[in-house]
């Protein structure tokens, strides 16, 4: 079955397993001391759970959203908000320009407007859109959780006092065991949970998704690689990419940044089960909080996310003309270039991309190239702080995962893919690519289509 189909199947699978502890819980208290839920605790009970399914099934199955073709113009035309000053970023999927923060996802085969992740578990996007029913899904499950616990508290604690008495003055084995497993399920249940609810709190009162957590995790590493390295790395055409550290410019306060997650700035809606899902339209653009920023405009030159040599976009090789050399024959511009032939190319989907060796085993030709000049020259190919400082397992891609430099992983093991993103489109966009070859890209593909 495909996989796509199964992901389907896990919303209403969900429901079913909410619904059957939930039920099968009240029917047990019937039957074990002290007796059923009094009437208000029975109420609020199945508020809770009635108030967790709802969000439950509007994190699933509200439309994560589309983003218009002619959004830039649209937001142009009304304030412009920051887009004059930010760069603009292309997918190659969509073939089209895409807002700050968006990202394709393999699954939706779209752009997604402040994508978070890819979620499995309700086989929908957990965006700029649905972000605020997945928060109220995941409170309202952990509370009732935390309430069903309280009542199987007490029981237990009735069970526990009456254990010297004969068994058939208690709970039947059926019930026990009945008890036992309910009690494992949700107890299980309400620590991953409860996980879940601390990080996405957590990430949503710093307003970052978990997409930008992993490029952060990311830019850390590349400055700790070009620190080593004497301040700069290179790109994939050998020149030299001097990185600078960059703030993450969507935190612009707690209580603002928690009004975007949850989509409204009255509390008294984030705990609405039906409240008004946000527009794809607030998506478009966000406060920035304008700490690299230089006079009354933001810096161009420090976009979101962060410059990486890995991502960048390749020109095309040119042949010498004539019998002359066309590049610079300087040792050491030769070196760069010599280092930036170590890259791969990879025909993915059609496309001819450049999937670059992992850091690290470019770094181990790089530094077999430097012991062999060294050699010669009787000198020591590294000084004595970059070969103290530099640690290869920890910006290294530990898998060696014949994919590249995307493969990067952060410290948690994750990388770009398990968040439901499409790495091909996302990695090794063409951000960078000049105005005039995209529009060569462009017109060579509609001259396929016809």
């Amino acid at each position: 079955m495909d996989v796509t189909a199964l992901q389907k199947l896990a919303p209403p699978a969900g429901a079913v397993y909410v619904s059957c502890i939930a039920l099968s819980a009240q029917w047990l208290f019937y039957y074990i001391e002290p007796g059923p839920l009094s009437r208000g605790d029975a109420y609020i009970f199945n508020a809770l759970v009635a108030c967790l399914l709802i969000c439950h099934w509007r994190t699933c199955y509200v439309d994560p959203g589309r983003i218009p073709t002619d959004w830039h113009e649209r937001l142009s035309a009304a304030d412009g908000h920051n887009l004059p000053s930010q760069r603009q970023r292309w997918c190659r999927r969509c073939e089209a320009f895409k807002p700050p923060r968006a990202h394709h996802c393999k699954t939706c085969k779209r752009c997604i407007v402040k994508m978070d992740h890819h979620c499995v578990w309700t086989a929908n996007c957990v965006s700029h859109t649905t972000l605020p029913h997945f928060l109220r899904f995941l409170i309202y499950s952990v509370v009732s959780m935390i309430y069903l616990e309280s009542f199987f508290y007490e029981r237990c604690a009735v069970i526990w006092r009456k254990r010297h008495l004969p068994s058939y003055l208690g709970p039947s084995i059926f019930q026990l065991a009945h008890l036992l497993i309910i009690v494992v399920l949700t107890s299980f249940t309400l620590f991953i949970l409860s996980l879940l609810l601390g990080r996405t709190l957590w990430s949503a009162a710093l307003n970052m998704t978990t997409i930008e957590s992993w490029e952060i995790e990311r830019h850390e590493a590349l400055l700790r690689r070009s620190r080593v390295l004497g301040g700069y790395l290179v790109g994939p055409d050998g020149e030299k990419v001097h990185l600078q550290r960059q703030e993450f410019p969507w935190d612009v306060g707690i209580w603002t940044n928690l009004c975007q997650a949850f989509g409204s700035r009255n509390p008294l809606l984030w705990l609405w089960p039906f409240a008004k899902s946000p527009s794809v339209e607030s998506g478009l653009s966000f406060e920035h909080n304008e700490i690299d920023a230089y006079g009354y405009s933001l810096d161009p030159s420090k976009p979101w996310p962060p410059p990486d040599p890995d991502r960048m976009y390749r020109s095309p090789r040119r042949r010498p003309s004539g019998n002359g050399f066309t590049q610079s024959m300087n040792i050491e511009d030769f070196r760069l270039r010599q280092l930036a032939d170590l890259n791969r190319y990879t025909d993915v989907d059609n496309e001819y991309v450049v999937r670059r060796r992992p850091f690290h085993e470019r770094l181990e030709e790089l530094s077999r190239m430097a012991s062999e000049q060294a050699v010669s020259r009787d000198e020591d190919p590294f000084g004595p702080e970059e070969s103290e400082d530099f640690d290869p397992a920890e910006d290294a891609v530990l898998h060696h995962d014949p994919a590249g430099e995307e493969a990067w992983r952060n410290k948690e093991g994750e990388r770009l893919e398990d968040f439901g993103v499409d790495e091909v489109a996302d990695f090794y966009d063409e951000d960078e690519m000049p105005l005039a070859e995209l529009r060569e890209v462009l017109r060579a593909r509609q001259d396929v289509t016809r």
